[in-house]
């Protein structure tokens, strides 16, 4: 009895640690879906989770800027939120696998509340899909 209740209590915790880790995905365009379907989950929900922060403004409408510096600047602007990290966690990890810096330059100028960024930020996503998908299919 007590071995398979240890097995049990071990497979119950291996579920737990799976489930409380963010998809790693490989594909650029999978990371931009996962991105894209969280951002859309939380919105669904009654409230964006701590929807009051203030982050600095990204300007994903600059076409000076890279879309790996926008990337970036995206993940840095996400870390500055402490109270929900592990609401944000998964879309820091993803956003910063693929810009691949390690730093970059935002200014913290110009915020806008999370609830505004979020939606910003789907919108960047889901461009970058759809020309990745387009290139792919090319």
């Amino acid at each position: 009895m007590l071995p398979s209740l240890k097995a049990a209590f071990a497979l119950l915790s291996l579920l737990e640690l799976i489930s409380s880790r963010p998809l790693m995905t490989t594909s650029p365009k999978l990371k931009l879906s996962e991105i894209t379907h969280r951002i859309q989950q939380l919105n669904a929900g009654v409230q964006v989770p701590c929807n009051d922060t203030r982050v600095a403004q990204v300007a994903f409408t600059d076409r000076k800027l890279s879309e790996q510096e926008l990337l970036c600047q995206a993940a840095m602007a996400l870390t500055k939120v402490t109270r929900c990290k592990k609401d944000y966690e998964p879309f820091i990890i993803n956003l910063q696998s693929l810009h691949g810096k390690t730093n970059c330059s935002l200014s913290s100028e110009n915020e806008i509340y999370l609830r505004n960024f979020l939606p910003e930020l789907g919108n960047f996503t889901q461009g970058m899909y759809r020309r990745l998908a387009r290139s792919a299919a090319q």
